[in-house]
């Protein structure tokens, strides 16, 4: 193989992968989606509504921290759309915003345990 055919055989790659790449503000998104994930408070609060729908007071006994930490941290969750409430009363309870959401939790739980 020639130089030539060696660099129009990456070019074409370079090209197709530059075809399929998302738009730059669409990998921000999903890159802060991911910072999301990157703190365990949150994650615990994520692994603890995969198993149960919980108010504030729940979690924060669960996590053991306070109800304020616990609302600070589930309103980040509920701005990047990975939990949703409801109102019952004068209680909110929290539950994982849809399917995939759980399904992020799942194969992560899946991942780490390979």
């Amino acid at each position: 193989m020639s130089d030539n055919e060696y660099l129009r055989v990456e070019d074409d790659t370079v090209k197709k992968v530059l075809d399929e790449m998302p738009p730059d503000e669409m990998l921000y998104d999903l890159a802060e989606l991911f910072k999301v994930f990157g703190d365990s408070t949150r994650i615990k609060i994520l692994y603890a509504l995969f198993e149960s729908e919980l108010c504030v007071n729940d979690i924060a006994t669960l996590l053991g921290i306070t109800q304020t930490a616990a609302s600070h941290q589930l309103r980040v969750l509920k701005v990047n759309k990975l939990v949703k409430s409801r109102k019952e009363g004068k209680m909110i309870f929290y539950s994982l915003s849809d399917e995939h959401v759980t399904k992020i939790i799942s194969q992560g739980m899946e991942h780490i345990e390979e």
